[in-house]
């Protein structure tokens, strides 16, 4: 049977163990619904990048540099929030982002065979390709986290994904009891309200970025499953 693994801190990523597996990144408040929601909204590529500084040296004309940092948005860059950096998001644009979980997970993933991310608002999309594309190899579904800290919605978003996938292919996977317990509160839980109340979600409220809180609870409303080739994330 094919593994299927919740890990529910980047911190516990064995990077020399990522070869051969597919690993998808979750960081559902907010990186990973934004990388998702620009590849929606025409953007070619996302290019993710663990520090501030990595992302000053992409700088051009046709580059749009996005992010936070311990929640703080640098000097030239756009929003982090997703409903508000969809109005700057040009066709064919290219994405620079930078979050102070998300990115960083995606980058100590790099070593995996396939590296994907994922959140609710492309679940759906994202699990009938792994269905399709991966049947053999080990899947693990990584919580970003934040600094190293448990986060509700990381665990929930890696839920969905387990339920649909089991629930599309019953018999297919061999589920890790960090599986069984993401999908159990997934599949029981107001989601919704779970992303306000949760840690993160409080501190959005507290920005004023309820709207975000909002998009980033809502499934399947962008039909795109992002992928790492080399150092960008494409739409495939």
């Amino acid at each position: 049977m094919q593994t299927l693994h919740v890990i529910t801190n980047q911190q516990y990523l064995d990077q020399q163990r990522l070869p051969n597996k597919v690993v998808v990144v979750l960081d559902v408040l907010l990186a990973t619904t934004t990388i998702a929601m620009a590849l929606h909204h025409g953007a070619r590529e996302v290019i993710t990048v663990p520090e501030v500084e990595d992302a000053y040296a992409f700088q051009d004309s046709e580059t749009l540099l996005a992010g936070e940092k311990d929640a703080a948005i640098p000097p030239g860059f756009e929003t982090f929030a997703p409903a508000r950096l969809s109005q700057h998001i040009k066709p064919d644009a290219r994405l620079v982002l930078v979050s102070t979980n998300g990115t960083v997970a995606l980058h100590n993933a790099n070593k995996a065979s396939h590296l994907y991310t994922g959140a609710l608002v492309n679940a759906t999309a994202l699990t009938d390709h792994l269905l399709k594309n991966h049947s053999h190899e080990t899947i693990l579904l990584v919580c970003a986290a934040s600094l190293h800290r448990f986060n509700i919605e990381d665990f929930i978003g890696a839920g969905v994904l387990v339920d649909q996938m089991v629930s599309q292919a019953p018999k297919r996977f061999n589920l890790t009891d960090a599986a069984v317990a993401s999908r159990t509160l997934a599949t029981t839980v107001d989601i919704t309200k779970m992303m306000h109340d949760s840690r993160v979600g409080r501190l959005l409220h507290s920005m004023d970025l309820t709207e975000d809180i909002e998009l980033s609870a809502t499934l399947d409303c962008f039909n795109v499953v992002p992928k790492q080739l080399e150092d960008r994330i494409i739409a495939v």
